[in-house]
């Protein structure tokens, strides 16, 4: 008897904890590996998103993972949107990595780190329909050397993880 409810009282723990760690509210949540640790100009990180309700703000964030011997404390990338009502848009964005100590700002996790960087924030798409977003490094080096993998995250506004 003690043993069923034990195993009971476990699944319904890991089905709760499951259901409230379940973000439903995002749209696109990719990831691309870039090969061999190198992202090359032609390596864009490319989503397509199905917008139904053009009245409602979305959120978008890049995600990047880099190795502790990335040689720079900063990236600049390139985002480029288009689709329904907008003529393609890019736009350069640049992020500080490493604080002038060398410190890395994003979270460590053995020999990567990983960070989740802002975007657009209360943006509204023009049109229903399906959005077109690529990002690509817009560095010096080509390839950009020891960046593991990079991602785009389109939300609603109140869902996207900090």
């Amino acid at each position: 008897m003690k043993r069923t409810n034990l195993f009971v009282w476990l699944v319904l723990s890991f089905l709760i904890v499951g259901i409230a760690g379940c973000n439903t509210n995002n749209l696109i949540d990719t990831n691309v590996e870039m090969p061999q640790r190198n992202w090359s100009y032609t390596d864009k990180v490319k989503a397509v998103v199905g917008i139904k309700d053009n009245t409602k703000a979305f959120t978008l964030k890049f995600k990047l993972r880099h190795t502790a011997d990335y040689r720079y404390s900063n990236l600049y990338i390139l985002l480029s949107m288009s689709g329904p009502g907008l003529p393609k848009v890019t736009r350069r964005y640049q992020y500080k990595l490493a604080e002038s100590d060398g410190q890395w700002l994003g979270k460590g996790s053995g020999n990567l780190y990983t960070y989740v960087l802002p975007l657009l924030s209360e943006f509204h798409f023009p049109q229903s329909g399906n959005y077109t977003i690529e990002i690509e490094q817009n560095m010096r080096d080509n390839p950009l050397r020891e960046i593991s993998d990079a991602g785009i995250i389109v939300a609603g506004s109140s869902t996207i993880p900090r």
